[in-house]
Protein backbone atom coordinates (compact mmCIF):
# COMPACT_ATOMS: atom_id res chain seq x y z
CA UNK A 1 0.00 0.00 0.00
CA UNK A 2 1.13 3.17 -0.93
CA UNK A 3 1.44 5.85 1.86
CA UNK A 4 0.07 9.23 1.22
CA UNK A 5 1.80 12.38 2.07
CA UNK A 6 -0.63 13.89 5.43
CA UNK A 7 -1.74 16.73 3.70
CA UNK A 8 -3.54 15.28 0.71
CA UNK A 9 -6.80 16.37 0.03
CA UNK A 10 -6.15 19.81 2.12
CA UNK A 11 -7.01 22.80 -0.31
CA UNK A 12 -5.38 25.85 0.87
CA UNK A 13 -5.84 29.51 -0.87
CA UNK A 14 -3.02 31.23 -0.88
CA UNK A 15 -3.04 34.48 -1.36
CA UNK A 16 0.86 35.12 0.50
CA UNK A 17 3.36 37.19 -1.14
CA UNK A 18 7.15 37.84 -1.44
CA UNK A 19 8.38 35.37 1.41
CA UNK A 20 7.12 34.81 4.66
CA UNK A 21 3.88 33.23 3.68
CA UNK A 22 4.40 31.77 0.50
CA UNK A 23 7.95 29.97 2.28
CA UNK A 24 4.99 28.44 4.98
CA UNK A 25 2.31 27.29 1.89
CA UNK A 26 5.97 26.08 0.04
CA UNK A 27 6.02 23.59 3.30
CA UNK A 28 2.26 22.75 3.47
CA UNK A 29 2.39 21.81 -0.18
CA UNK A 30 5.75 19.45 0.00
CA UNK A 31 3.31 18.11 2.78
CA UNK A 32 0.60 17.03 0.39
CA UNK A 33 -1.79 20.29 0.45
CA UNK A 34 -3.37 20.97 -2.60
CA UNK A 35 -2.09 25.02 -2.75
CA UNK A 36 -3.10 27.65 -4.95
CA UNK A 37 -1.48 30.56 -4.98
CA UNK A 38 -3.39 33.71 -6.02
CA UNK A 39 -1.60 36.59 -8.13
CA UNK A 40 -2.19 39.88 -9.68
CA UNK A 41 -3.12 39.63 -13.20
CA UNK A 42 -0.70 42.29 -14.40
CA UNK A 43 2.63 41.29 -12.70
CA UNK A 44 2.11 38.33 -10.28
CA UNK A 45 3.78 37.83 -6.83
CA UNK A 46 6.36 40.59 -6.47
CA UNK A 47 9.19 38.22 -6.23
CA UNK A 48 8.79 36.97 -9.99
CA UNK A 49 10.91 39.96 -10.78
CA UNK A 50 12.96 39.93 -7.72
CA UNK A 51 16.56 40.08 -9.38
CA UNK A 52 18.76 39.36 -10.73
CA UNK A 53 20.12 36.54 -10.97
CA UNK A 54 17.40 35.27 -13.32
CA UNK A 55 17.34 31.62 -14.65
CA UNK A 56 15.51 31.65 -18.13
CA UNK A 57 13.22 35.18 -17.28
CA UNK A 58 12.19 33.99 -14.43
CA UNK A 59 13.59 34.54 -10.79
CA UNK A 60 15.61 32.34 -8.94
CA UNK A 61 14.46 33.69 -5.88
CA UNK A 62 10.59 32.95 -7.13
CA UNK A 63 11.61 29.68 -8.28
CA UNK A 64 13.26 28.71 -4.33
CA UNK A 65 9.83 29.34 -2.71
CA UNK A 66 6.32 28.32 -5.03
CA UNK A 67 7.11 24.45 -6.30
CA UNK A 68 4.55 22.52 -5.26
CA UNK A 69 1.60 25.13 -6.43
CA UNK A 70 -0.88 26.22 -8.67
CA UNK A 71 -0.80 29.85 -9.67
CA UNK A 72 -4.70 31.74 -10.60
CA UNK A 73 -4.82 35.53 -10.92
CA UNK A 74 -7.53 37.75 -9.65
CA UNK A 75 -7.71 41.04 -9.70
CA UNK A 76 -9.71 41.39 -6.43
CA UNK A 77 -10.99 44.81 -6.85
CA UNK A 78 -12.78 43.67 -9.95
CA UNK A 79 -16.68 42.43 -8.15
CA UNK A 80 -16.45 39.78 -10.38
CA UNK A 81 -13.23 38.29 -9.44
CA UNK A 82 -13.33 39.05 -6.29
CA UNK A 83 -17.20 37.04 -6.13
CA UNK A 84 -14.70 34.14 -7.37
CA UNK A 85 -12.25 34.83 -4.73
CA UNK A 86 -14.93 34.14 -2.29
CA UNK A 87 -16.00 31.28 -4.16
CA UNK A 88 -12.95 29.41 -3.62
CA UNK A 89 -12.35 30.70 0.11
CA UNK A 90 -16.03 28.64 0.59
CA UNK A 91 -14.78 25.32 -1.22
CA UNK A 92 -10.89 25.75 0.66
CA UNK A 93 -9.88 23.99 4.13
CA UNK A 94 -7.28 27.03 4.88
CA UNK A 95 -6.72 30.23 3.76
CA UNK A 96 -3.37 32.15 3.65
CA UNK A 97 -2.62 36.17 3.38
CA UNK A 98 0.19 38.34 4.53
CA UNK A 99 -1.71 41.78 3.46
CA UNK A 100 -0.84 44.62 5.58
CA UNK A 101 -3.61 44.55 8.52
CA UNK A 102 -7.44 45.92 7.44
CA UNK A 103 -6.38 45.20 3.65
CA UNK A 104 -8.29 41.94 3.05
CA UNK A 105 -11.13 43.76 5.70
CA UNK A 106 -11.69 46.22 3.57
CA UNK A 107 -11.67 43.64 0.23
CA UNK A 108 -14.42 42.06 2.10
CA UNK A 109 -11.90 38.80 2.46
CA UNK A 110 -11.29 39.27 5.89
CA UNK A 111 -11.32 35.97 8.56
CA UNK A 112 -14.99 37.36 9.41
CA UNK A 113 -16.31 37.78 6.28
CA UNK A 114 -14.56 34.08 4.92
CA UNK A 115 -15.74 32.25 8.06
CA UNK A 116 -19.14 33.52 7.71
CA UNK A 117 -19.63 31.30 4.21
CA UNK A 118 -17.25 28.75 5.59
CA UNK A 119 -17.21 28.15 9.49
CA UNK A 120 -14.73 25.29 8.54
CA UNK A 121 -12.39 27.73 7.56
CA UNK A 122 -8.91 27.72 8.88
CA UNK A 123 -7.99 31.59 7.99
CA UNK A 124 -4.12 32.43 8.78
CA UNK A 125 -2.90 35.88 8.45
CA UNK A 126 1.03 37.24 8.86
CA UNK A 127 1.53 40.50 10.32
CA UNK A 128 4.68 42.41 10.94
CA UNK A 129 3.49 43.54 14.58
CA UNK A 130 0.40 41.53 14.94
CA UNK A 131 -3.12 42.21 13.43
CA UNK A 132 -3.40 45.70 16.13
CA UNK A 133 -0.67 47.65 14.48
CA UNK A 134 -1.26 48.87 10.74
CA UNK A 135 2.53 48.56 10.27
CA UNK A 136 4.68 47.26 7.66
CA UNK A 137 5.95 43.66 7.74
CA UNK A 138 9.57 44.21 6.31
CA UNK A 139 11.99 41.41 7.21
CA UNK A 140 14.51 44.35 7.70
CA UNK A 141 12.45 46.98 9.99
CA UNK A 142 11.46 43.22 11.97
CA UNK A 143 14.80 41.99 12.93
CA UNK A 144 15.93 45.40 13.96
CA UNK A 145 12.72 45.71 16.33
CA UNK A 146 13.36 42.36 18.12
CA UNK A 147 16.64 43.21 19.50
CA UNK A 148 18.79 40.50 17.53
CA UNK A 149 20.94 42.61 15.59
CA UNK A 150 21.85 44.44 18.89
CA UNK A 151 23.98 41.19 19.62
CA UNK A 152 25.13 40.32 16.10
CA UNK A 153 28.46 41.37 14.58
CA UNK A 154 31.84 42.30 15.78
CA UNK A 155 32.16 43.55 19.21
CA UNK A 156 33.12 47.53 18.80
CA UNK A 157 31.27 47.21 15.29
CA UNK A 158 27.58 48.31 14.37
CA UNK A 159 24.74 45.95 14.52
CA UNK A 160 24.23 43.52 12.32
CA UNK A 161 21.28 42.13 10.54
CA UNK A 162 21.22 37.88 9.96
CA UNK A 163 22.39 37.26 6.28
CA UNK A 164 19.45 35.05 6.08
CA UNK A 165 15.44 36.78 5.93
CA UNK A 166 15.19 35.42 9.32
CA UNK A 167 11.84 37.23 10.22
CA UNK A 168 10.23 36.21 6.94
CA UNK A 169 11.10 32.79 7.17
CA UNK A 170 10.49 32.14 11.32
CA UNK A 171 7.41 33.65 10.11
CA UNK A 172 6.35 31.38 7.28
CA UNK A 173 7.60 27.80 9.21
CA UNK A 174 5.38 29.33 12.59
CA UNK A 175 2.49 30.17 9.57
CA UNK A 176 2.92 25.98 8.99
CA UNK A 177 2.55 25.27 12.51
CA UNK A 178 -0.08 26.90 13.60
CA UNK A 179 -2.07 25.88 10.54
CA UNK A 180 -1.42 22.07 10.93
CA UNK A 181 -2.49 22.72 14.93
CA UNK A 182 -5.55 24.01 14.16
CA UNK A 183 -6.30 21.26 11.19
CA UNK A 184 -5.70 18.87 13.85
CA UNK A 185 -8.13 20.72 15.77
CA UNK A 186 -10.59 20.84 13.37
CA UNK A 187 -10.57 17.00 12.91
CA UNK A 188 -11.77 16.55 16.66
CA UNK A 189 -13.96 19.77 17.14
CA UNK A 190 -15.00 20.43 13.55
CA UNK A 191 -14.02 23.65 14.57
CA UNK A 192 -12.31 26.33 12.04
CA UNK A 193 -9.65 29.08 13.66
CA UNK A 194 -7.89 32.15 13.06
CA UNK A 195 -4.18 31.75 13.34
CA UNK A 196 -2.65 35.25 13.59
CA UNK A 197 0.81 35.07 12.87
CA UNK A 198 3.33 38.07 14.44
CA UNK A 199 6.87 38.37 12.56
CA UNK A 200 8.24 40.69 15.95
CA UNK A 201 6.59 37.68 18.18
CA UNK A 202 8.81 34.99 16.16
CA UNK A 203 12.16 37.54 16.46
CA UNK A 204 11.34 37.87 20.07
CA UNK A 205 11.09 33.64 20.31
CA UNK A 206 14.56 33.69 18.89
CA UNK A 207 16.08 35.22 22.23
CA UNK A 208 15.15 32.79 23.99
CA UNK A 209 18.32 32.20 27.44
CA UNK A 210 19.34 35.87 25.97
CA UNK A 211 16.00 37.17 27.25
CA UNK A 212 15.85 35.62 30.19
CA UNK A 213 19.41 36.83 31.20
CA UNK A 214 17.93 40.20 31.12
CA UNK A 215 14.31 39.69 32.51
CA UNK A 216 15.50 37.59 35.18
CA UNK A 217 19.13 38.62 35.73
CA UNK A 218 19.22 41.83 34.78
CA UNK A 219 21.76 41.00 32.60
CA UNK A 220 22.09 43.00 29.32
CA UNK A 221 23.63 40.70 26.15
CA UNK A 222 26.10 42.00 23.80
CA UNK A 223 27.54 41.45 20.65
CA UNK A 224 30.44 39.11 21.07
CA UNK A 225 30.98 38.49 17.69
CA UNK A 226 31.40 34.91 16.69
CA UNK A 227 31.80 34.35 20.88
CA UNK A 228 29.89 32.62 23.04
CA UNK A 229 28.53 34.47 26.16
CA UNK A 230 28.67 31.11 28.40
CA UNK A 231 30.79 28.99 26.83
CA UNK A 232 34.38 28.80 25.46
CA UNK A 233 35.97 27.74 23.14
CA UNK A 234 32.97 27.56 21.38
CA UNK A 235 33.28 29.95 17.65
CA UNK A 236 35.24 29.93 14.59
CA UNK A 237 38.70 30.32 14.59
CA UNK A 238 40.84 31.34 11.48
CA UNK A 239 43.07 28.75 9.92
CA UNK A 240 45.57 29.35 6.67
CA UNK A 241 43.15 28.82 4.47
CA UNK A 242 39.25 29.63 5.94
CA UNK A 243 37.50 29.29 9.20
CA UNK A 244 36.95 26.26 11.72
CA UNK A 245 34.33 26.10 14.06
CA UNK A 246 35.64 24.96 17.38
CA UNK A 247 32.68 23.76 20.05
CA UNK A 248 34.36 23.21 23.16
CA UNK A 249 31.27 22.12 25.20
CA UNK A 250 32.28 20.21 28.67
CA UNK A 251 35.36 20.34 30.50
CA UNK A 252 35.90 16.65 28.82
CA UNK A 253 36.21 18.03 25.49
CA UNK A 254 38.67 20.92 26.63
CA UNK A 255 41.06 18.41 27.99
CA UNK A 256 41.00 16.41 24.83
CA UNK A 257 41.19 20.25 22.47
CA UNK A 258 43.92 20.59 24.53
CA UNK A 259 45.72 17.35 23.54
CA UNK A 260 45.10 17.26 20.68
CA UNK A 261 46.83 20.87 20.12
CA UNK A 262 49.47 19.38 22.00
CA UNK A 263 49.46 21.30 25.23
CA UNK A 264 48.00 19.25 27.48
CA UNK A 265 49.38 21.79 30.45
CA UNK A 266 46.33 23.72 29.17
CA UNK A 267 43.65 21.33 31.09
CA UNK A 268 45.44 21.83 34.02
CA UNK A 269 45.76 25.87 34.22
CA UNK A 270 43.21 27.42 37.06
CA UNK A 271 42.63 29.95 34.29
CA UNK A 272 41.03 26.92 31.96
CA UNK A 273 40.37 24.23 33.91
CA UNK A 274 36.48 24.54 33.93
CA UNK A 275 34.26 26.40 31.82
CA UNK A 276 33.62 29.80 34.02
CA UNK A 277 37.16 29.81 34.11
CA UNK A 278 38.37 29.96 30.15
CA UNK A 279 34.72 31.96 30.08
CA UNK A 280 36.45 34.97 32.59
CA UNK A 281 39.90 34.11 31.11
CA UNK A 282 38.99 33.65 27.35
CA UNK A 283 40.95 36.72 26.02
CA UNK A 284 44.26 34.61 27.74
CA UNK A 285 43.24 31.53 25.99
CA UNK A 286 42.65 32.80 22.73
CA UNK A 287 46.08 34.66 22.54
CA UNK A 288 46.83 30.51 22.72
CA UNK A 289 44.60 29.42 20.36
CA UNK A 290 44.54 32.18 17.24
CA UNK A 291 48.28 31.98 16.33
CA UNK A 292 48.08 27.36 16.28
CA UNK A 293 44.87 27.61 15.03
CA UNK A 294 46.61 30.13 12.03
CA UNK A 295 49.47 28.07 11.39
CA UNK A 296 47.67 25.43 9.33
CA UNK A 297 45.11 24.42 7.28
CA UNK A 298 41.22 23.66 7.91
CA UNK A 299 41.67 19.59 7.09
CA UNK A 300 44.69 19.56 9.00
CA UNK A 301 42.87 21.01 12.14
CA UNK A 302 39.63 19.18 11.27
CA UNK A 303 41.11 15.81 10.61
CA UNK A 304 43.62 16.12 14.15
CA UNK A 305 41.01 17.27 16.71
CA UNK A 306 38.00 15.12 14.96
CA UNK A 307 40.71 12.12 16.12
CA UNK A 308 40.42 13.22 19.70
CA UNK A 309 37.06 13.68 19.96
CA UNK A 310 36.59 17.60 19.74
CA UNK A 311 33.76 18.65 17.84
CA UNK A 312 34.86 20.83 15.11
CA UNK A 313 34.28 21.28 11.08
CA UNK A 314 34.71 24.20 8.63
CA UNK A 315 32.79 27.63 8.18
CA UNK A 316 31.56 26.77 4.67
CA UNK A 317 31.13 28.94 1.82
CA UNK A 318 27.58 29.09 0.04
CA UNK A 319 29.13 26.76 -2.43
CA UNK A 320 30.60 24.14 -0.14
CA UNK A 321 27.70 24.06 1.66
CA UNK A 322 25.37 23.50 -1.08
CA UNK A 323 28.11 21.02 -3.01
CA UNK A 324 28.08 19.01 0.34
CA UNK A 325 23.76 18.76 0.21
CA UNK A 326 23.81 17.80 -3.47
CA UNK A 327 26.30 14.38 -2.18
CA UNK A 328 24.28 13.91 0.48
CA UNK A 329 20.87 13.97 -2.17
CA UNK A 330 19.41 17.07 0.01
CA UNK A 331 18.39 18.81 -3.29
CA UNK A 332 15.48 18.83 -5.44
CA UNK A 333 15.43 18.83 -9.17
CA UNK A 334 11.92 20.14 -11.55
CA UNK A 335 11.65 21.24 -15.13
CA UNK A 336 11.39 25.33 -15.06
CA UNK A 337 8.38 26.53 -16.01
CA UNK A 338 8.95 28.43 -19.40
CA UNK A 339 10.95 25.42 -20.92
CA UNK A 340 10.74 22.31 -19.35
CA UNK A 341 13.73 20.84 -21.25
CA UNK A 342 15.62 23.10 -18.85
CA UNK A 343 16.08 21.92 -14.96
CA UNK A 344 15.67 24.20 -11.76
CA UNK A 345 17.12 23.55 -8.66
CA UNK A 346 15.72 23.57 -4.70
CA UNK A 347 16.23 22.52 -1.17
CA UNK A 348 13.95 20.04 0.13
CA UNK A 349 11.53 20.03 3.13
CA UNK A 350 13.75 19.89 6.08
CA UNK A 351 12.14 16.96 8.17
CA UNK A 352 11.08 13.74 6.59
CA UNK A 353 7.95 11.48 7.36
CA UNK A 354 8.45 7.93 6.72
CA UNK A 355 9.95 7.67 3.48
CA UNK A 356 7.90 10.23 1.35
CA UNK A 357 9.58 12.27 -1.15
CA UNK A 358 10.39 15.74 1.12
CA UNK A 359 9.03 17.90 -1.97
CA UNK A 360 6.41 18.38 -4.10
CA UNK A 361 6.12 16.73 -7.29
CA UNK A 362 4.83 19.56 -8.70
CA UNK A 363 7.47 22.09 -10.40
CA UNK A 364 6.80 26.35 -9.61
CA UNK A 365 3.72 27.62 -11.41
CA UNK A 366 3.77 29.79 -14.21
CA UNK A 367 1.67 33.26 -13.80
CA UNK A 368 -2.16 32.41 -13.69
CA UNK A 369 -1.25 28.69 -15.47
CA UNK A 370 -3.68 26.96 -13.79
CA UNK A 371 -6.75 29.20 -13.57
CA UNK A 372 -9.27 27.30 -15.61
CA UNK A 373 -8.62 23.72 -14.06
CA UNK A 374 -8.67 25.09 -10.13
CA UNK A 375 -11.99 26.32 -11.14
CA UNK A 376 -13.05 23.35 -12.35
CA UNK A 377 -11.84 21.48 -9.98
CA UNK A 378 -12.42 23.53 -6.93
CA UNK A 379 -16.18 24.82 -8.23
CA UNK A 380 -17.00 22.05 -10.33
CA UNK A 381 -17.75 24.09 -12.92
CA UNK A 382 -17.41 22.93 -16.71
Amino acid sequence: MQLQKPLYGIRILDFGRVLSAPYGTLMLADLGADVVKVEHPAKGDDTRSFGPPFVEGLSSYFLSINRGKRSITLDLKDPHEKQLAIKLAEAADVVVENFRPGVMEKLGLGAKDLRAINPRLIYASISGLGRDFDAPGYDLMTQGLSGIPAITGPIDGEPYKCGASIADLVAGMNLSQGILAALYRRERTGEGAVVDISMIDGQLSLLTYHASAYLNAGVQPKRMGNGHPSIHPFQPYACEDGFLNICVGNDRIFERLAYAMDHPEWSTDPRFCSNPDRVAHRGALDSLLIPLFASKSRDFWRQKLSEKGVPVDIVASIPEALDAAQKRGKVVSHPHPYDERKTIQTLPLPFGIDDLPRAAERRPPGLGEHREEIITEWLKED
